[in-house]
């Protein structure tokens, strides 16, 4: 797809990478842009619509939806990423309430809109969905649960002409990784990099010069295969 007059709605879009994907956005000429955040921004630009959407509250996504009559591109990117050991189970359940059933509950509740235009979901995951990081586990089960949703999105929905992508995102410089003494690559960069993805029709998106080093690797891989010969499987009708 080709972002330029697209509705374009970006969730966790007040800080990080989900503001940089708002003003790529705009670069590109999407119109309108819902810029959705837990406590939403005003912003100079006329085209772009703040809109207060926290993903784990069922009533407020619903209304969020009902307030959006078009929408071409769906971005889910709200997410946390907790430090923790795996010793407190609160941890991993609100990590997972946020990282994998808010991107889900936001999915589906977009999702008539999204196949009246044939539009896109785009999932940004983490390098973490396909190997945890050791101070992060809680919010690298996340990100491979929300890495696999978007898989089995991706399968279910090719028959109603929605695509579906996930973005692999290494470290990138915001307040997630401000503590960590590593290379990152900067949140405009990684908003670019997912725009041209989607603009290309990349399946799995590595945005950035740490996950592009396993790029080719990924998408020769068994795994990849795998998920291509599973496609075939799909039942006529699914998702429907």
């Amino acid at each position: 797809m080709t972002i330029k007059n697209k509705a374009v709605l970006v969730t966790g879009a007040s800080r990080g990478i989900g503001q940089a994907l708002v003003e790529e956005a705009l670069r590109r000429g999407a119109a309108p842009v819902y810029a959705a955040a837990r406590h939403p921004v005003a912003h100079p630009d006329q085209r772009v619509t703040p809109l207060a959407l926290d993903v784990t509250d069922a009533e407020q996504i619903r209304e969020a939806a009902a307030s959006i009559d078009s929408l071409d591109l769906l971005i889910n990117n709200a997410g946390i990423q907790p430090f923790d050991d795996l010793s407190d189970p609160a941890a991993l359940e609100q990590t997972l309430t946020v990282n994998l059933f808010g991107t889900y509950r936001v999915s589906q509740a977009f999702l008539p809109s999204l196949i009246r235009s044939r539009g896109t979901i785009v999932t940004n995951v983490s390098l973490a969905a396909l190997a945890p990081v050791p101070f992060a586990p809680a919010y690298s089960i996340s990100k491979a649960a929300a890495f696999s949703l978007t898989q089995s999105l991706r399968l279910l929905l090719a028959r109603q002409g929605v695509s579906v992508h996930s973005v692999l995102t290494g470290p990138t410089d915001t307040e997630m990784t401000r503590d960590l003494d590593i290379p990152k690559a900067s949140p405009e960069s990684v908003a670019r990099a997912i725009f041209d993805g989607v603009e290309n029709g990349e399946e799995d998106i590595f945005p950035d010069p740490l996950s592009r080093a396993m790029a080719d690797g990924w998408r020769g891989g068994v795994a990849k295969q795998f998920e291509r010969q599973n496609a075939a499987l799909v039942p006529a009708g699914a998702a429907s």
